[in-house]
């Protein structure tokens, strides 16, 4: 039995895998997001923690047999925060997130300092990266800048209280603009323009490697064995891959979590930072992945949802496949950057906005603009991709739909359309992250990468529409044109 815990922003789910491929049980535990100011967006490591320990005791509770079974454990987490810590290991302050916006300054003085650092890197310096966050403490946060020892990503900040030991994985260590992407190691240029060196990162080992062991007397209180492992892990996106069996070149998937994401598997490193994608070592050895991310996606949806008084995201998502391809065609163009974004326009001033409003626009008018708007950002990545991704020639036939957005059918024909792509929804998609962190734990057990790794059955596949993607190119214009009339006001 292997268990995946994966630590989102929105909540931490904990998935229970046996050696037959079979989910056993899941758990789920919420957390809240601080914005003490504008672009900010920090948690507690602590609250991590004890939705961890929330989620584990629900699992122990609807699951006790194969609790008790498990052998291994793997991670997956929010990518890019920063956990600091002093000397004796204590968390300093409130950990920075991926979608934190204050570091803009930082971004450019980094770039100055390291000419070639999007050549180590793999990646332009943005500000949800964890590098300008280090820099933007030093300045603002000099006193507690002087007591930082180490420096963890967030499920790397529980891997610590799980197994005693610092350590990371290649995904995630992507992420940080510490990393030379290409050799698998930290970057001590990169490193020492943060005033920082080795002492401070953690150990790096591959997603399906061992970290360490659980601690004894956490063994003992959460009722599991000593001898229990718990494995490198991975990225949310690289274990989501891991999750829907995209371990080989050219396969990828579409992501709608609170962010969304469209990945695809090289067999090489191949940089293409100009264009703001993403260059990332995969979670298994000897594999890199490029990324196309936009902030808001599923989180977009969440929030118009609130903003209307739906009763619920089904509920919504229900009246907007209700609506007509006229009454489509009329609806307000929408601008998705409610928290910034990155491909590929790399600004985290950029604002959401609804464009061609009117009285007769109702809640499933703008539902259906923020679906769309979401699926034209991911369009913008794909054309990003498209351009900068020669080794994969773009996407395969077909990509796996994952994340909590990938329930809606409504928004996965939108999708497939706008991308003009075959989508599938395996089974289990909106867990793929967490059943990723599971497999790679299995891994690190022993199992074998091809028996491990397997696609996910689909539940559903959504085919491109030639009419749906006409009305979407035609719109798609209009929305290409507001991000540059709209720029210099955001």
């Amino acid at each position: 039995m292997y268990l995946g815990i994966d630590l989102g922003t929105s909540g931490i789910k904990l998935l229970l895998l046996d050696d037959e491929h079979h989910i056993r049980a899941t758990a789920d535990a919420g957390l809240t997001v601080q914005q003490p100011h504008p672009t900010w967006s920090e948690q507690s490591p602590q609250a991590w923690w004890q939705a961890l320990e929330q989620a584990v005791a629900e699992l122990r509770s609807s699951a006790p047999e194969a609790w008790r079974q498990v052998r291994a454990m793997g991670l997956s987490g929010q990518m890019h925060g920063a956990v600091v810590l002093d000397g004796a290991g204590q968390v300093l302050r409130p950990a920075i997130l991926w979608n934190d916006g204050r570091a803009g300054a930082e971004c450019a003085a980094l770039e100055a300092a390291v000419p070639d650092s999007r050549q180590i890197t793999g990646n332009l310096a943005m500000p949800g990266f964890t590098a300008p966050k280090l820099l933007w403490l030093r300045t603002h946060e000099r006193a507690l800048f002087a007591q930082i020892r180490q420096v963890l990503l967030p499920k790397d900040w529980l891997g610590l209280q799980l197994t005693g030991e610092a350590v990371s994985e290649m995904s995630d260590a992507s992420g940080t603009l510490w990393m030379d992407v290409a050799q698998r190691q930290w970057s001590t240029t990169t490193l020492a323009a943060c005033g920082l060196d080795i002492s401070h990162m953690p150990r790096l080992v591959e997603g399906s490697a061992m970290r360490g062991r659980l601690l004894p007397a956490l063994a003992h209180r959460w009722g599991l064995s000593e001898a229990v492992q718990v494995a490198g892990g991975g990225g949310d996106n690289a274990a989501s891959a891991v999750g829907v069996g995209a371990v080989r070149v050219g396969q990828g998937f579409v992501s709608l979590g609170t962010s969304g994401v469209l990945f695809l598997v090289g067999g090489t490193y191949q940089a293409a930072p100009e264009l703001a994608v993403h260059a990332f070592a995969h979670a298994l050895p000897q594999r890199w992945h490029q990324m196309a991310v936009m902030l808001s996606a599923a989180s977009a949806f969440g929030w118009v949802t609130q903003l209307t008084g739906s009763t619920s995201e089904a509920q919504l998502s229900q009246a907007v496949e209700g609506l007509t391809p006229a009454q489509r065609g009329c609806a307000p163009i929408f601008l998705p950057y409610l928290s910034g974004e990155r491909t590929p326009h790399n600004n985290p001033h950029a604002s959401g906005s609804f464009v061609g409003l009117r009285t007769e626009h109702g809640a499933a008018d703008l539902a259906y603009a923020v679906m769309e708007g979401v699926c034209f950002g991911l369009m913008d990545g794909q054309a990003a991709m498209a351009q900068g991704a020669t080794h994969t020639g773009g996407p395969g036939p077909a990509l796996s739909l994952v994340g909590g957005g990938a329930r809606s059918d409504t928004w996965g024909q939108i999708l497939a359309s706008g991308l003009n792509c075959p989508l599938q929804r395996p089974i289990g998609a909106h867990a793929a992250a967490a059943l990723g962190a599971a497999r790679l734990a299995w891994m690190a057990d022993g199992g074998a990468e091809a028996d491990v790794c397997v696609p996910l059955p689909a539940s559903h596949t959504f085919a491109p529409d030639a009419s749906q993607r006409a009305l979407l190119l035609a719109r798609y214009d209009r929305f290409s044109a507001l991000y540059p009339a709209l720029r210099d006001l955001f």
